[in-house]
């Protein structure tokens, strides 16, 4: 681009000074009596012209009236080309020319005017030169910076890379420089750090778990080992081994329903999506008291349920096997750690449907809350009580796959009180609703 506009600047340039050479020509012959032909050559020899020049004038028939220098404009040629619009420019070989068109009373001269210009040459293969130079210089130079940009660039992939290669299972405390957390790379490393906190939360989770539930079940199999050591060692009485066999089924149905626990939160922590269908909150309470009626014969467990008349202020979506052992659960452990009755309210507000299970029982320490619903993580005045320390847990987890949200009110040896808040569902055609009784 820079040689073409070069290029036609000086060629524009050049024949502008040729036409002002054939008007000057024109004038000096045609309109001034004084000139006549042997003096315009006198004066072309005696003044600085354009380079190689030649100058040509005829008439209207074709007459040659005055020529100078002619060499490569031959008269064939020339009037080929006076019929051409005023001015005509034209080349030849390495010459550019122009024809003019001069009028005087009513008759038209042909003044063509021809020369080389050698500066525009000169001008224009220097030009080629540097131009060519600084291509390979500019490739050179491309290279360089790119070869020098992009290990500049690569160098915090780098960086990732080599720290990558040093994380483990046994190192996942490490992190990745996050720098300002502004460009592509900082991004990836946060993003990184992310999944690197979540692993080490997941196999944290997994030790303790593994680590816990080998010593809840250790306990009691070292209780039924030595009881069966002891009836062992000689021979008893049938009222002996009766009481024991019964005490081992006892054993055995705890270990039982600390296996199912188990299971149910290894199963909850593993699935992070479930089958939901809209269900009647009431029906959910009316159906996990009936269970807990059959465990807790004497206990009052007395429902509080809040109607509108739009009854489907007492729909919400979610999965009713997974919230009846939720409510279940909660239910039983109000039973479990207080000698009175248990309350189950529902209410309904603008948005939300508030399910509160209340007892006055036992209640929590204050400082001990947070943990109550990590797995076997139980309340300090718990532990004459019996339990695994599972069951918050896996109330925790279903809440959570439900997007709803568990708080907690107690106060100790006054009561406790758990509070699910969920939002309320809305009729829909696809999603059916499911009774519970």
């Amino acid at each position: 681009m820079v040689y073409y506009f070069s290029y036609t600047s000086q060629l524009t340039k050049f024949r502008n000074n040729l036409l002002s050479r054939a008007q000057n020509t024109a004038i000096l012959l045609i309109d001034i009596a004084e000139v006549d032909s042997t003096l315009l050559k006198k004066i072309d020899q005696t003044t600085k012209t354009l380079e190689e020049e030649e100058i040509a004038l005829s008439n209207s028939s074709g007459m040659l009236l005055y020529s100078n220098n002619m060499s490569y404009m031959k008269m064939e040629f020339l009037a080929g080309i006076s019929n051409h619009p005023n001015p005509f420019y034209f080349s030849i070989d390495d010459k550019d020319g122009v024809v003019y068109k001069h009028k005087v009373n009513n008759q038209t001269f042909n003044v063509y005017a021809m020369a080389y210009d050698k500066y525009r040459h000169e001008n224009l293969q220097s030009l080629l030169r540097i131009l060519i130079w600084s291509i390979f210089f500019g490739v050179w130079l491309s290279v360089i910076s790119s070869l020098f940009f992009s290990k500049f660039a690569i160098r915090p992939i780098s960086k990732i890379i080599a720290k990558v290669k040093d994380i483990n299972s046994l190192k996942l405390n490490s992190r990745l420089d996050e720098g300002y957390r502004k460009d592509e790379i900082e991004q990836l490393a946060v993003t990184f750090n992310q999944m690197l906190s979540d692993l080490e939360q997941v196999f944290k989770s997994q030790a303790d778990f593994v680590s816990n539930s080998s010593h809840e079940f250790r306990t009691p199999l070292a209780i039924m080992i030595a009881e069966n050591e002891y009836i062992l060692s000689k021979d008893r009485s049938t009222e002996e081994y009766t009481k024991h066999l019964t005490g081992l089924q006892e054993d055995l149905l705890k270990l039982n329903t600390l296996l199912n626990s188990l299971l149910e939160l290894a199963q909850l922590n593993r699935d992070n999506t479930i089958s939901k269908s809209l269900i009647r909150v009431d029906e959910l309470v009316f159906k996990a008291i009936q269970t807990i009626k059959v465990k807790y014969p004497g206990k009052m467990i007395l429902p509080k349920i809040e109607y509108s008349e739009n009854e489907n202020d007492l729909l919400i979506e979610g999965n009713s096997g997974l919230l009846e052992i939720a409510l279940k659960n909660l239910i039983d452990n109000a039973c479990k750690f207080s000698n009175e009755g248990v309350e189950v309210k529902v209410s309904i507000s603008d948005n939300l449907l508030t399910v509160c299970v209340s007892d006055k029982g036992i209640g929590i320490p204050t400082d001990e809350i947070i943990n109550i619903f990590k797995p076997f993580k139980r309340a300090t005045n718990s532990k004459f009580i019996g339990g695994f320390g599972v069951g918050l847990s896996i109330v925790a987890k279903i809440i959570e796959l439900h997007s709803a949200e568990i708080k907690v009110f107690s106060i100790e040896n006054e009561g406790s009180t758990f509070t699910l808040l969920f939002k309320k569902g809305c009729v829909s055609e696809t999603m059916p609703l499911k009774r519970l009784i």
